[in-house]
């Protein structure tokens, strides 16, 4: 039997952890004297002391914590596998944030500019070509996207069609809300004949995004300004279509975005 300070000492985690830990029922002590209060614990207990640290340092809480402690060797390998792809898109996020970083400080350094909104982008104007699609409009989250266009591929292939190759999104809001947004996602087919709708031939100012979605709002800005500076308006809902991305196996800072702003020439 250890005494909670020797216990403290061994598995390095304060005596205040553990009485908390024995007052929600995490690791409660094996003995507790009723006369002076001290809590002693077993020699087995230790075990159970380093997997709550160690799943603590995978991230999960206390509560998931507990939850893990009781279940079964599948559920817990199962839940950890889960943690483990949650902390990869983790340290995914974190790298491609750290090379934004490293583009921003090279760009300061440079020239000198807090911020540069035309960062680079070539902007261009172009005359679209009509593009037969499969759509679905609606309210969605960012998140939902995945979902909704294997909906659309799902109800291509039920028809006998063939994917044309070029997947995009509309935004028909005013606003933009990553939670809930009226957004159509479009999937082009190369019968166009049997499409859902057509994607009329506009005149838009466009550019290419490189990189991870995240600094896609720096090539909005960058449009916007040049569309103002040349005379135009934008009154139609502006466009992404996606050129590269994860589905091809690339690292985000090699993903290509086009972006599209229908225009029109002020008088």
């Amino acid at each position: 039997m250890y005494q909670i300070g020797e216990f403290s000492k061994i598995c390095q985690v304060s005596v205040k952890t553990l009485r908390y830990y024995d007052k929600i029922g995490l690791l409660k002590a094996s003995e507790t004297d009723r006369f002076t209060g001290y809590r002693y614990y077993e020699r087995s207990q230790l075990e159970k002391m380093l997997l709550i640290q160690k799943l603590k340092r995978y991230g999960f809480s206390l509560e998931e914590t507990q939850a893990l402690l009781s279940c079964g060797n599948d559920a817990f390998r199962r839940e950890l596998q889960r943690q483990k792809k949650k902390l990869e898109c983790q340290r995914l996020e974190l790298e491609t944030v750290l090379d934004e970083l490293t583009s921003h400080l090279n760009r300061l350094e440079r020239n000198g500019d807090l911020m540069d909104i035309s960062n680079g982008y070539e902007i261009k104007l172009t005359q679209t070509e009509p593009v037969a699609v499969f759509s679905s409009r609606q309210r969605m989250g960012v998140e939902e996207y995945g979902k909704y266009y294997s909906d659309l591929y799902s109800r291509i292939a039920k028809e006998g069609l063939t994917p044309g190759g070029v997947t995009g999104a509309m935004y028909w809001d005013e606003e933009f809300d990553r939670e809930s947004s009226d957004t159509e996602l479009f999937v082009s087919v190369r019968e166009t004949e049997r499409a859902e709708k057509i994607l009329e031939s506009r005149l838009c100012a466009t550019t290419v995004q490189k990189g991870p979605y995240s600094t896609l709002n720096e090539a909005y800005a960058a449009l916007v300004a040049w569309i103002e500076e040349n005379g135009y308006a934008w009154n139609e809902a502006p466009y992404e279509i996606y050129r590269k991305g994860a589905w091809n196996n690339l690292n985000p800072k090699d993903w290509e975005t086009e972006i599209y702003f229908p225009v029109y020439k002020k008088a």
